[in-house]
């Protein structure tokens, strides 16, 4: 039977092929967003809504007195969208999934691999501690009145427009100058990459299970990279060196203050993923996909469009000056 679903948001990073894979199974998906994403084509066979995730009022006037199987909102990002949310949709879906972060898990770690009862906390980053709080509304929500949600907590989640590395496309260019590009640490500690494909396959099979409900699942890739394998990776599909200079973590913070509380309260961690419990749910799901080749998406998708390939002039200058300070 086909499920009647609404995606908040859902032509992002995240959700842009889980949206093309509900419709290919046969549901009927309704986007809501603003309309206004242009790097991707627009999801074929979806009804489309606009409404700003931001604006209760918005939502609500865009879908009326409308009831859905499964709400999914790709665009909470405080515990006043939460809030929100459990005022609008309370009583209008059979499952809310709440799109949180692997970022929320403790760190430093203690302990690996990172399971869903690692406990949550990170004092580093604003965005992770958001998410926890926002995690917490939905489990008090759901054991006291029955609201029927579920958590996802992906972790880097990739497509062809996203490039990993500190510095997105200007890393790359950099490579393709023949100059050296910043990794954090020494570049050994251990990451997970997952490509956005294949997170799909697992979060819509836990669309409309029963099962979910009241469960917390982060959603990754079983292959483990170093930074350094990650970097080498992106240059080989861009037909360059990798040269890089590695420097600490803080220091880069210092020098980027935009970039530093995402590194220092995620990136600058080893993360390994037990994902024995959403593959209970959903035994289909394997990643297949090796970032090996997810570099060279990445790369033939920038390289399909000159105007996709922005360097950022400030943050090369920002990297000019960590490789005199810190290069041999």
């Amino acid at each position: 039977m086909a499920l009647r679903v609404l995606f908040i948001g859902g032509n992002g990073i995240i959700s842009s092929a889980s949206s093309t894979r509900v419709v290919a199974r046969g549901d009927d998906l309704t986007l809501l967003n603003r309309g206004r994403s242009s790097t991707r084509p627009p999801i074929e066979g979806a009804r489309h809504l606009t409404g700003d995730a931001d604006d209760a009022a918005s939502v609500a006037a865009a879908i009326g007195a409308e009831t859905f199987d499964v709400v999914v909102n790709f665009r909470s990002f405080s515990p006043a969208q939460v809030e929100r949310d459990l005022e609008l949709f309370d009583g209008r879906c059979g499952q809310y999934v709440y799109i949180s972060s692997a970022s929320a898990y403790q760190k430093p770690v203690a302990r690996l691999p990172i399971t869903e009862s690692t406990p949550l906390r990170n004092p580093f980053w604003q965005y992770s501690r958001d998410k926890i709080a926002s995690e917490d509304l939905l489990v008090a929500a759901y054991r006291e009145r029955d609201f029927p949600a579920t958590i996802i907590r992906p972790s880097h989640t990739y497509d062809g427009t996203s490039v990993p590395l500190v510095g997105g496309w200007t890393a790359i260019e950099r490579m393709r100058r023949g100059e050296p590009v910043i990794v954090q640490g020494d570049g050994t500690s251990l990451w997970t990459l997952t490509h956005t494909r294949d997170f799909a396959v697992a979060f819509t099979g836990l669309l409309g299970n029963d099962r979910a409900i009241g469960e917390a699942f982060h959603i990754t890739s079983d292959e483990v990279l170093t930074w350094n394998q990650i970097g080498a990776a992106l240059a080989r599909a861009a037909g360059a060196e990798f040269r890089p200079v590695h420097v600490a973590s803080e220091a880069i913070a210092r020098e980027l203050p935009e970039v530093g509380p995402g590194l220092l309260g995620d990136k600058a961690h080893s993360v390994i993923f037990d994902n024995r419990k959403v593959k209970s749910l959903v035994p289909e799901y394997t990643a297949v996909i090796p970032f090996w080749r997810g570099a060279h998406e990445i790369v033939e998708w920038h390289d399909a469009d000159a105007s996709r390939r922005e360097v950022d002039a400030q943050l090369d200058a920002a990297f000019d000056r960590l490789v005199e300070r810190y290069g041999a």
